[in-house]
């Protein structure tokens, strides 16, 4: 089928048409197989067409298809509300429905501003939260999100993350100035008073699947609280079971006054949510916000809750733990035969490779290379980081031990063979 008619604006990792997906696996129309640790970007984390959640949306269509949130109240908006109360920490009771993490993350920071009748939103470095225009605003993981859009909207302001690696310190010294340089900034650029939320992502998506060290996100908390600041925690990308816990912020301890949720939260059908307090709900006033298919799509609220008791009833959480554990091992040893391999990282099955030379400096080029040699083997792998040099490994939490092997064989060899063809090159170049 031509893909002609398809705007140029999408980028396409290929220009596979996959016809039917299971688990892992996609099959096109000649009946060939990939290994997708893709995830749609992280979207399928109960693997592709899990059989509870096909049949949670073939038994809704047949009954109701939509139900307008501000005509009726749809029952399974109710269900799914209930669903997330019982996985969510107890202060978090209140939700909110609409479609995507773009929207999701809009109307965190509306709630943020009617609640504290504050202007200001504080972001980091690295950052990835949106496509829409005010979402843009908050993204600082690359320049392409933004390119030709300026001006965006006023009343955001980007503090450093806190990424050793790239200060070339140790998590201490690095989480230290990284406070410091918040605390600076609250004093020379957003005043308390006028700042409504610091939002992070507990582990960076786009800007290269960087874990936030607990003991920062711990002090976020404590000056959040002392300024009245409210902070929202982006689980977009890391949240359903993604990092060995339901949402990434229980490794910290911490618990947000806004939580953002999205792409696992469907398996695949457009929904999503932020949740808060309801003492903090009830400050944002009706009518203020809304959207006609937020909380009114049957079908994409029931796939939701079939995700959430697959994700419990398979003890998925656990299986990324363990995945993970075996994925960070195999790269890791993989990492001592290819110095380029400069550093693994990530939690769960959320895991970066970050490809450097031996100075330190990213290898974009090597990265494509290594990620092309992959694809011949027909294992899909995506990119990310500012610099466009980390792999990222996001299969969904369904997978298997054996089907992790079989990736890490693929990935094992492709390093082989970019290695190979960078050596010429070195060469023919000397």
């Amino acid at each position: 089928m031509s893909v002609e008619l398809l705007s140029p604006v999408w980028t396409h990792l290929t220009e596979i048409q996959p016809e039917k997906g299971r688990g892992v696996h996609l099959y096109d129309k000649q009946g060939n197989r990939y290994v997708d640790f893709t995830s749609g970007i992280g979207v399928v984390n109960t693997g592709h067409c899990h059989p509870r959640v096909v049949r949670a949306v073939r038994d809704q269509a047949e009954d109701l298809l939509f139900a307008q949130m501000n005509c009726v109240i749809s029952p399974q908006a109710v269900n799914l509300a209930e669903k997330l109360n019982r996985i969510t920490p107890p202060e978090l009771d209140r939700f909110f429905f609409t479609n995507s993490g773009a929207e999701a993350t809009e109307a965190a920071v509306k709630l943020a501003k009617a609640a504290t009748g504050r202007s200001n939103i504080i972001v980091f470095q690295g950052s990835f939260h949106g496509r829409t225009h005010m979402a843009m605003a908050m993204t600082t993981s690359k320049t392409v999100y933004r390119y030709k859009y300026q001006p965006l909207p006023s009343g955001v302001f980007t503090a450093p993350f806190p990424h050793s690696r790239i200060y070339e310190w140790n998590e201490e010294k690095t989480v230290d100035f990284c406070l410091k340089q918040l605390h600076l900034l609250l004093q020379s650029q957003s005043a308390p008073g006028e700042t409504a939320a610091i939002i992070i992502e507990p582990v960076l998506g786009e800007g290269g699947y960087i874990p936030v060290p607990q003991t920062f996100l711990q002090e976020l908390r404590t000056i959040c609280d002392k300024y009245g600041i409210l902070l929202i925690i982006d689980e977009i990308q890391s949240g359903f079971g993604r990092t060995g816990k339901m949402f990434c912020f229980e490794h910290s301890g911490v618990i947000p006054d806004i939580l953002v949720m999205a792409k696992g939260l469907g398996s695949g059908l457009p929904v999503a949510a932020i949740a808060s307090g309801r003492e903090l709900m009830e400050k944002w006033p009706a009518g203020t916000h809304g959207g006609t298919y937020g909380g009114g799509s049957g079908v994409a609220l029931a796939a939701a809750s079939a995700t959430i008791d697959v994700l419990l009833d398979e003890d998925l959480s656990s299986n990324a733990s363990e995945r993970g554990l075996q994925l960070m091992t195999g790269l890791k040893k993989m990492a001592a035969d290819y110095p380029f391999l400069a550093d693994i990282r990530g939690l769960g099955l959320m895991v970066g490779a970050e490809i450097c030379d031996e100075k330190g400096e990213p290898l974009p080029e090597l990265t494509s290379e290594i990620i092309a040699q992959c694809l011949e083997e027909k294992l899909l792998l995506l990119s990310c980081g500012s610099y466009r040099n980390v792999i990222r490994f996001i299969p969904p939490l369904v997978v298997s031990e054996e089907e992790m092997q079989e990736a890490l064989l693929i990935f094992n060899r492709a390093l082989e063979r970019a290695s190979e063809k960078l050596e010429k090159l070195t060469i023919n170049n000397s």
